[in-house]
This record gives structure tokens, sequence and C-alpha cells, in this order.
């Protein structure tokens, strides 16, 4: 990512004045947000945010973007823990128990005064609010949120024989589609994958795809235990590792996250896993005409949900933390969500946004979009756990070893989760 850019919601001096009018002082914002995909969200989240300030003068915002979703939370904390923190901010919805346990942030229930307030808070899916409450507490509003979904090639399926227009339903339709859609060159090169699934960035998020559709959760609700080691997680794993090393219908070793939508532009790849947050950069670059499925089934169909809620820091005076909260309720309402949802791809988090003339029109012309959005419906929570950052590097860790072939996936699971239970086993 780039280097941290600050982005600064300025008022005019008349602006300013009517603000102070009658001794009230402007509050002051700072809100930091990540951008792990392509395409325009960043310059999204700026339009909004100065959009808003432009409706209440009283209001200053400092939008800060602060690299991936992993610089978004080392910089929230640190500056947390220097007694700066910012007032908002978007980060992963994964990360709330590692936010809860360092006390950084509040509930939203204390908040919501009103009734429309208390109905704001159960508006959103179900789906998106597994990764976002915990001890009947809400603590994060779903917003840059996404599941992730399948791309193909339409040209790339009618040259190798294929229907253009459907695409895999089950893990072996992949491999026997995957198969016929890998080409290789005079010298027996590859020149295109059947597919590609990353295992670097997020692997615990997309292979969670495979393991939720081997019909196994990785992790309790209360985010204490995991079941790494559970027969069917070694069964999803040695799928993946089989892509390879089998069925050769995928790239070997560690596939990178970050590189996929370009591989995909470019006909190196036929089919890909990414998520649905990277849909309107395919929309954009993509040379040729382009599908988007769930997730292919196996023992059921399933995903895992993933990206960014808002948090409200608790450090904050009562007046920011009042300015914050309608900010949230105001750029998550259905006429901002579709702007959000329409420029980036993000799967738009309430029902209500689906229902705005903006968003009828959107999907009437690209019935892609609601892809992930009707993958809700067997979706399951993102690994999320106390100490979250450190257990899924431990898992991700696994993940490698069984992928570069050090470990069998049986074994790197089986450590992987003895590791895991050493540092969880302390929250029971």
């Amino acid at each position: 990512m780039t280097f941290l850019k600050t982005m600064t919601t300025t008022l005019s001096a008349a602006a300013l004045l009517a603000s102070t009018a009658g001794s009230a002082l402007a509050v002051d914002l700072q809100f930091f947000f990540p951008v792990a995909v392509g395409g325009k969200a960043a310059d999204t989240i700026q339009a909004l945010t100065d959009e808003y300030a432009a409706a209440h003068p009283d209001v200053k915002i400092d939008a800060v973007y602060a690299g991936s979703y992993q610089d978004t939370i080392t910089k929230t904390l640190t500056a947390a823990k220097g007694g700066t923190p910012p007032q908002l901010s978007v980060i992963l919805s994964v990360d709330m128990f590692t936010l809860i346990e360092e006390d950084a942030i509040i509930p939203f229930d204390g908040l919501a005064k009103t009734d429309e307030d208390k109905a704001w808070l159960t508006s959103f899916y179900p789906a998106f609010m597994d990764n976002s409450m915990t001890g009947g507490k809400t603590y994060g509003i779903p917003f840059q949120r996404s599941t992730p979904v399948l791309y193909w090639n339409k040209e790339a399926f009618k040259e190798a024989g294929l229907d253009p227009n459907t695409p895999p339903a089950t893990w072996e339709e992949m491999v026997e589609f995957g198969k016929k859609l890998t080409k290789t060159d005079s010298n027996g090169n590859v020149t295109q994958w059947g597919v590609r699934i990353p295992s670097s960035g997020f692997p615990y998020w997309l292979f969670q795809g495979l393991t939720t559709q081997n019909d196994v959760i990785l992790a309790n609700d209360a985010g204490n235990k995991t079941n790494f080691d559970d027969p069917k997680v070694a069964e999803a794993l040695q799928f993946l590792v089989d892509l390879s090393v089998k069925h050769k219908v995928m790239q070997p070793g560690i596939v990178e996250w970050g590189s996929t939508p370009k591989a995909f532009f470019e006909g190196q790849a036929a089919m890909i896993w990414t998520t649905t947050g990277n849909l309107t950069n395919v929309r954009d670059n993509a040379p040729f005409d382009f599908g988007v499925a769930m997730l292919p089934a196996n023992k059921r169909r399933g995903a895992p949900t993933g990206g960014g809620n808002f948090y409200i820091f608790k450090d904050s005076t009562d007046e920011q933390k009042a300015a914050s909260f309608d900010f949230i309720k105001w750029i998550t309402a259905p006429e901002q969500s579709a702007k959000w949802t329409i420029a980036t791809g993000y799967v738009a988090p309430r029902a209500d946004t689906w229902e705005t003339p903006a968003m009828k029109d959107y999907v009437a012309g690209f019935p892609q979009a609601l892809v992930a959005r009707d993958q809700l419906e067997y979706a399951v929570a993102e690994l999320a756990t106390y100490q979250n950052q450190r257990i899924t590097t431990i898992f991700n860790d696994a993940l490698e070893a069984a992928i570069t072939g050090t470990k069998t996936p049986a074994d790197a699971l089986k450590e992987a989760q003895a590791q895991a239970e050493a540092i969880l086993k302390d929250y029971r």
C-alpha cells in the first residue's frame, strides 16, 4: 500500500463563523479507513465524507487513509495507546475481539437513544452482524463488507468448449472445468491456469470458503476456541493442495492475493476466487465478458463474510461520540450505501439499500452485483478470535506449510490447533 495519506475536509470561513455562532464550536473528528482492493474506494470515501461535512458545518472530519487493513489496526492501536486515537475507524470485523480486549472501543447500544436509532441497529443483514456483536452488545457497524465470489472468463469458457453462462456448481465441476481451461504452449509451459485461489494476503479467508463448503466451522462464536484439527478442515486443505499437485489446474505454491485480478484480466487464470469488493475493479478492467457466481459447493454451499466495520473509540468526548454515531448512521443509510456499493462492489449491508432507485438501476444493468448479496443466505462468520492476529498467523502458517509441501495438511493443522489452544484457553 502507499504511504499514509491524509484527506481533510476544510470548512470555509463563512461556514466556520456560522458553526461557532452562539459559542458553539465545531466538533473535530479523525476517521481512519483502509483500502484493500483496487478501484474507487478511497475517492468514494472522501467524496462521502465531504458530502456529510458540507451538510453539517458544525462537524470537521479528517479522513485518513491508513493503508491496508493490517496497517489500519496497527496505526489505530498505536495511536490509542499513545492517547491520541481516532474517534472512529473502519477496521476488519474480525478485529472486534482485539479492540474489546484493548478497551479501545464502545458499544453502539448506549448511543442509540431513539426508536429510530434502535431500528437502525437492527437493520443490517444478520450474516454481517455475526462478526459485529458479542455478549449481546453491538460493537461494529457493517460497512466495507464482502464475501468471496467466483469470477469466470466467458470467452475462455467458449474456447474450451464449455457453456460460457454456466459456472462450476461443485468442487468436482471446478476441477473438471479447470482441466479443460488450463492451457500450455508448445514447450509445455502453462499459459492459462484453470482456477486461481489466492493463498497470500488473506489465505485463511478464501480457505474458509472451502471449509464452510465442507461443513465445518473454524472457531466458536465466543472467539475463544478453534477447530483447526477437525478432519473436515484437513480434507478441505488437501483439496486445495490437490488443485495444484494432483489435478494441475492451479499454479503451484503460494498464489498472490494482490495480483489475482490482474492475472484474470491478462488471461493467466480463467476462474478466480476473490472478494466481491473487486467487482468494480473487474468490471472496469476485464477486456472480456465475465460472469460472477457463488462459490462452488461440496457438502453444502457456503462462504465466509469479510471486510470492515465502523468502530467508535472510547477515548473521545461525548460530543465526538455523538457526532461519530451520526456520521456512521448517515454513511450507512440507503442512499449513501448505494453510492458506496456501486463505486466499489462491496455488499450493501442493509436490505433497504437494494430498494433505492440507484441500486435498482445498477443491478438491472449489472446483475452480477446480486451474487454476493444472495450468497449471504449461506454465509458464515469470518474466523475471529481473541488474539486474532496471532491466531490467524498461526493458521496461515499452517496453510502455507501444506501448500508448499513442507508438512501434510493433517500435521500442519494439528500443530496449529495446539498453538491456538495454548493462547485461547486463558479466555475461557
